[in-house]
C-alpha cells in the first residue's frame, strides 16, 4: 500500500475508533553510496528506509505509535497502539497539533533524481585517480566517496493539514592521506551538486592541499592571545552549543539563555541566523515536523537575543508563537526542536584582513573532543586543537596538539570581527551549521 492509500486507511481507522485529534507523519529515504580503496571500489551500499508515526490526543494526552508496514490491518493497529499509549501517560504538559490553512514559502530547490549506479561508480573512480595523481605523498587510505540520496516527507492531520515535500542531493567526498616517509597527515573536502558537472578535481585539490599544509606541525605555545576560528572550527563550536537556543532546554534549566530574549547576549558584531532555505542547503523544508510554515529568522541580531527556537508546545508554555522549528530525528522519533541551517552572518573583512587585525595569535582549523571537552549546559569548553600560528597578520607554521579553553557564552561577547564569506563545510543534512572565519579575543591556549 502506498502512503496516500495508507493515510486514508488511518483516517478511517481513527474515525472508527472515535479519535478526533490525530496526525500522521511519513518519512522515506533512499541512498546509494560508493567508495574507493587502491583504485578499486571498496564499498557499495544501497538502502531504502522509512515509515510512519501516528500521534493522537486522548483525554488531553499525546500518544505515539510507528510502523514501517503500510497495510490495511496495520493502519487499524497503529491507531489502537497510539491511543493505548496516550491512556497510560501521566504528563500534564499541554499538547498540540498543527493547523491547516497556513501559507507556505516556495522552496528555491529542484529535487534531483537518484543518480544511476554507473555514474556514481564512474565519478568515484575518477576522484580516486585524481587523488593519487595530485601529489607524490598521497598514500593508501586516501578515498573518494560518492553519495546520491533522496528524502520524502509528508504530514497529514485532523486539523486539515496535508503536506508533502521531496529533497535530494549528490555528494562527492575526497579524503586525503599524505605520507612523507615519517609523518601521516589527513584531511577531506566535500562538494554537492550535479555529478555530471561537479568540479571533483577542485575538491580533490583542496583536500590534498589541506592535508599537506598540516605536515611538520609543532605544538603551539601557551598563552592568552587572539584566536581566529576557521569556518570549519566555528561551525563545529556552533553545532556543539546550538542547544542553548532550544526553548525546551531552556525550560528544563539546561541553558543560560532563559529570560534573555530582548537582552544583549553577544558582541554587536554577532548576528546568528536560522534559515530553512539557505542557499547551500540540500534539504530545505517549507514546513516543520508539526506542519508549521518555516521561515528565516535572526536568533541573535547585532548582539541581542531576538528569539529562542520553539515548537508548538514550548511556545504555548510561555505565551509565544512557534518559530517553526519542530523536528524529528527520524520518522519514529518524538517531536523535538532543531535549527535548519544555523549560521553566523558574515562581517565586512576578507579573511586576510581578519588575520591582519589579529596580529599575532593562532588560527584554529579543527577541534577535537567536542563531546567530552564541551559542556553544553555551563558553556565551558577545553578542546584539543590544530591549525596555524598567526605572525604579523599572516598564517605561518602549522601547529597541533594544543588546547583552547573558554566559555561559549563569554565567547559570543568576545567576537571582535568576522570575515565576509560564510562557508558550510560539514556533511550536509536536515540540520547544518555554517560560519565565516571569526576573530575572538582573550581565549586561553595551552601548548608547550
Amino acid at each position: 500500500m502506498d502512503y496516500n492509500s495508507f493515510k486514508n486507511a488511518v483516517a478511517a481507522a481513527a474515525k472508527a475508533q472515535g479519535i478526533a485529534d490525530y496526525e500522521l507523519y511519513y518519512e522515506a529515504s533512499e541512498d546509494c553510496s560508493i567508495s574507493t580503496f587502491r583504485h578499486e571500489i571498496n564499498q557499495f551500499s544501497s538502502s531504502l528506509d522509512g515509515g510512519v508515526c501516528f500521534r493522537c490526543i486522548v483525554d488531553g494526552k499525546m500518544g505515539y505509535a510507528s510502523t514501517e508496514a503500510l497495510g490495511e490491518a496495520e493502519a487499524v493497529s497503529l491507531v489502537s497502539r497510539a491511543a493505548d499509549n496516550a491512556r497510560t501517560l501521566e504528563s500534564e504538559d499541554q499538547v498540540f497539533l498543527g493547523q491547516g490553512g497556513q501559507t507556505y514559502a516556495s522552496c528555491p530547490h529542484t529535487c534531483p533524481e537518484m543518480a544511476p549506479t554507473d555514474l556514481i561508480r564512474k565519478v568515484a573512480l575518477e576522484g580516486d585517480a585524481l587523488l593519487y595523481a595530485a601529489d607524490p605523498m598521497v598514500a593508501d587510505g586516501s578515498e573518494a566517496q560518492v553519495v546520491s540520496q533522496k528524502m520524502s516527507v509528508a504530514i497529514m492531520n485532523s486539523n486539515g493539514l496535508d503536506l508533502s515535500y521531496e529533497s535530494g542531493s549528490h555528494i562527492f567526498i575526497a579524503s586525503s592521506v599524505l605520507y612523507d616517509g615519517t609523518e601521516l597527515s589527513t584531511d577531506y573536502s566535500i562538494a554537492c551538486g550535479d555529478l555530471n558537472t561537479m568540479d571533483i578535481a577542485a575538491t580533490v585539490a583542496k583536500s590534498v592541499a589541506k592535508a599537506k599544509a598540516k605536515m611538520g606541525a609543532d605544538v603551539a605555545p601557551t598563552g592568552a592571545y587572539p584566536v581566529v576560528f576557521s569556518p570549519e572550527a566555528m561551525g563545529s563550536l556552533l553545532s556543539t552549543f546550538s542547544g542553548v537556543f532550544n526553548a525546551e532546554r531552556v525550560r528544563r534549566g539546561l541553558s543560560r539563555m532563559g529570560g534573555k530574549e530582548g537582552q544583549v547576549v553577544a558582541s554587536p558584531m554577532v548576528t546568528l541566523v536560522d534559515d530553512p532555505f539557505y542557499k547551500d542547503s540540500i534539504m530545505p523544508l517549507p514546513f516543520d515536523a508539526e506542519g508549521t510554515p518555516t521561515y528565516k529568522k535572526n536568533v541573535i541580531e547585532n548582539g541581542v537575543l531576538k528569539t529562542l527556537l520553539y515548537d508548538l508546545k514550548t511556545a504555548a508554555a510561555v505565551g509565544k508563537k512557534t518559530t517553526g522549528n519542530a523536528a524529528k530525528h527520524n520518522y519514529a522519533a518524538p517531536v523535538g526542536i532543531m535549527p535548519f541551517t544555523m549560521y553566523l552572518a558574515p562581517g565586512e573583512l576578507t579573511e586576510e584582513e581578519l588575520l591582519q587585525k589579529a596580529g599575532n595569535g593562532v588560527y584554529i582549523t579543527s577541534l577535537g573532543g567536542l563531546h567530552a571537552g564541551a559542556n553544553p549546559i555551563s558553556g565551558d569548553f577545553s578542546l584539543q586543537s590544530s591549525g596555524f600560528m598567526i605572525e604579523n597578520g599572516v598564517k605561518t607554521k602549522a601547529v597541533k596538539s594544543f588546547t583552547v579553553a573558554g566559555n561559549w557564552y563569554n565567547l559570543l561577547q568576545q567576537i571582535t570581527a568576522l570575515s565576509d564569506e560564510v562557508k558550510l563545510p560539514g556533511f550536509p543534512g536536515k540540520t547544518a551549521f555554517a560560519s565565516p572565519a571569526v576573530l575572538v579575543e582573550g581565549l586561553t591556549v595551552a601548548g608547550k
